[in-house]
């Protein structure tokens, strides 16, 4: 287990190693994805940004999601939704998720876009794996703006979207995946929420260590 969030970005940071000073581009997914980006970055001397994704949750129970949607309108979708879900339910939660997505763009990156991704490697970094929803749709966006590479990193997650990632993207970094894994809190022993004041924070220490703007 990691102690909180930064001892698992310093030790994702380890593994990746290979990608220093390789103009790499780390896309933190928020919140507590961004913390552990903002580590994985310091450590790798790597380009950070936030790239906003929103898990769509079924309207029953808000927390389990059927799929997620990127900034740039990229959905996924899990295919046991789309039979099971009216088209006019999924509609109305994709349209919540899209004003918050300009909310949190409006408040972690000021409005402003995404830097460019065409033709580098990309690290999309979150805390942890669950459904894998916001991953996929995140791989899809990047997929859309013609990344040269994808990897997929967390410090913790379960077997089997290890094996469904890495179907989609070049590489799936992993350091912890639990027996009988069910939630990503396992992975830490400290797992508090992150806001968006404790991402902004993070995104202008980067900026002050970089002496220019965060990439955004």
């Amino acid at each position: 287990m990691f102690k909180d969030r930064k001892e698992g970005g310093e030790k994702l940071a380890v593994v990746l190693q290979k990608y220093r000073n390789q103009n790499v581009l780390i896309l933190g997914i928020p919140r507590g994805g961004v913390e552990t980006a903002y580590y994985v970055a310091r450590d790798l001397d790597a380009d950070l940004a936030v790239v906003v994704t929103r898990k769509l949750g079924y309207p029953f129970n808000p927390e389990a999601a059927f799929g997620a949607i990127a900034e740039d309108g990229s959905l996924y979708i899990f295919d046991e939704a789309r039979t099971s879900l009216p088209p006019e339910i999924i509609q109305s939660v994709v349209d919540r998720e899209r004003k918050e997505i300009t909310r949190r763009i409006n408040k972690l990156r000021k409005g402003k876009p995404l830097p460019p991704i065409k033709g580098r490697t990309v690290i999309i970094v979150d805390d942890g794996i669950a459904t894998g929803a916001t991953l996929l749709a995140t791989i899809e966006l990047c997929k859309k703006q013609g990344a040269g590479k994808i990897v997929v990193a967390a410090p913790v997650g379960g077997e089997h979207m290890m094996r469904s990632l890495r179907k989609k993207v070049d590489e799936v970094v992993i350091i912890n995946i639990p027996h009988n894994y069910y939630a990503v809190s396992q992975g830490y022993y400290t797992f508090g929420n992150v806001d968006d004041d404790t991402v902004v924070h993070l995104l202008e220490k980067w900026e002050a260590e970089h002496n220019h703007p965060v990439l955004s």
